[in-house]
């Protein structure tokens, strides 16, 4: 024999009692979150800027790396021209010929032309080591003034999510719950509503013969079938739900 199987029908007065007692729980949690304010995308920010800085100081102190490289590379070069010049000094003692003593003047000509370049060449790789220094130094003492801002505002943002946390995760248990009395469709058409609007509220009472959201007129007929409650009615001007939250309260 078939079991029989009763559907359970909600009436719509229920389905827009659940979606107000909803509605109460995110504005809520929206409160706590607004508390903290633009603090995480500051944060966020704040890293982006600092790793950005790195990735700049890193390209800094490579430059700087090359150029000490070059540095010593100039010295090597004078040190190596002079072992020469000493070199063919000591050969041209012993020449036997002019061939012998043009070659050996030509090479010494062009030793101490190396070592000429190479020191005008080690002058000016240590002023571009100067003022490389100066700007890995700045820019490193960007990187720690961007750190103590971002220091702060962890620290700040900390401070407000432990005071709120407690609460904040009571009002999400109580979100799951509220959720789940609401079907699909219409929870789905809650949500996208809330994120339309700026201020959150999706669900509106009727306030001085005005939509709650956009403070549009309602006429007469319309608010008396939102006080019914007989079926979900919602603002011709921004589309929100619309009830009168008087009954509720009740």
């Amino acid at each position: 024999m078939a079991k029989n199987t009763k559907t359970i029908t909600i009436s719509v007065e229920d389905k827009l009692k659940a979606l107000y007692e909803l509605q109460k729980i995110d504005s809520s949690i929206d409160k706590i979150r607004i508390i903290r304010g633009e603090l995480p995308l500051e944060i966020e920010d704040l890293n982006d800027t600092i790793s950005g800085l790195k990735t700049r100081l890193e390209k800094f102190n490579l430059e700087l790396s090359k150029i000490n490289e070059g540095i010593v590379e100039n010295k090597n070069t004078v040190s190596l021209a002079s072992e020469l010049i000493k070199k063919y000094e000591k050969q041209l003692k012993n020449i036997k010929n002019n061939r012998e003593f043009n070659s050996l003047t030509k090479e010494i000509e062009f030793q101490n032309l190396e070592i000429e370049l190479s020191e005008k060449k080690q002058k000016e790789n240590k002023a571009k080591v100067l003022h490389k220094k100066e700007i890995i130094d700045a820019c490193q003492a960007q990187i720690d003034e961007k750190q103590s801002e971002l220091d702060l505002k962890n620290n700040e943002l900390d401070s407000i999510i432990k005071d709120t946390e407690k609460e904040e995760n009571a009002l999400l248990k109580k979100l799951k719950k509220a959720e789940k009395l609401i079907d699909g469709r219409l929870l789905d058409g809650y949500k996208r509503i809330r994120s339309k609007v700026s201020n959150g509220l999706a669900v509106v009472s009727v306030e001085r013969d005005a939509c709650g959201g956009c403070f549009s007129q309602i006429p007469p007929q319309r608010q008396l079938d939102i006080k019914l409650h007989k079926k979900v009615i919602v603002c011709e001007h921004c589309g929100r739900i619309m009830i009168d939250s008087k009954t509720f309260e009740e």
